[in-house]
């Protein structure tokens, strides 16, 4: 038997694969988005059960197979909670997922991704800052963390505003994404930007996309 593989990341996918058990996709620091098979999970009184959930953040131990990995242990770190019993949050949180997992590869490095996103789900959860301004901020950093970004200055801006925020966006860390506060006029702004680049970098909908947009949310 192989070696087993320690790994720390967050469940973005989770997928019924049969009778008992689940494929996740999981992103991860180390190893980039990977497919882990959960043998059993289903079954009642797993002690898997919660970890093979969607936002689950932590530690994982897989082994690897053929094609894919095998989950052995976990210890999970945050389970983001508040999100999941939030259906606003829950809504944008899977969109984020979406985003996460369209523009990341199997085994190539995401590890600013996996930050990018664990940081969008604490924002989430901050009252202090709006859905509506995570959501183009988290989109915008995305697309320039993925090498698609045009620049500022290629924006058709009104606002001063809007432009210093975009180049704030660009050249913030992770960890200081959501310190910036902005008027009503440019967080519409931004969200019309962040809305014309996202068509161009996912031309194929997304169906938590729809899921948004049928229940009224600005995006």
């Amino acid at each position: 038997m192989s070696e087993p593989v320690s790994v720390t990341g967050m469940v973005i996918k989770a997928f019924d694969h049969s009778e008992y058990d689940k494929r996740l996709m999981i992103l991860t620091r180390e190893i980039g988005k990977i497919t882990v098979f959960a043998k059993g999970v289903k079954r009642q009184g797993s002690r898997f059960m919660a970890s093979c959930e969607p936002l689950s953040f932590g530690n994982f131990k897989l082994f690897e197979g053929r094609s894919a990995y095998n989950l052995s242990e976990a210890e999970i770190l945050n389970y983001f909670e508040g999100i999941r019993l939030d259906m606003e949050n829950m809504v944008y949180a899977s969109f984020f997922c979406d985003m996460a997992e369209y523009c990341t590869r199997e085994n190539v490095d995401c590890s600013e991704i996996l930050k990018l996103l664990y940081r969008s789900m604490q924002a989430l959860l901050t009252d202090k800052l709006s859905n509506d301004l995570i959501c183009p901020v988290f989109q915008l950093k995305l697309i320039m963390l993925n090498g698609e970004y045009p620049g500022a200055e290629k924006e058709d801006a009104r606002l001063l505003g809007t432009v210093d925020a975009i180049r704030y966006i660009e050249r913030s860390e992770i960890k200081d994404l959501f310190s910036f506060r902005v008027t009503d006029e440019i967080r519409e702004e931004l969200i019309s930007i962040a809305s014309k680049r996202r068509q161009v970098f996912i031309p194929s909908g997304l169906k938590s996309l729809e899921v948004i947009r049928d229940l009224g949310y600005n995006i």
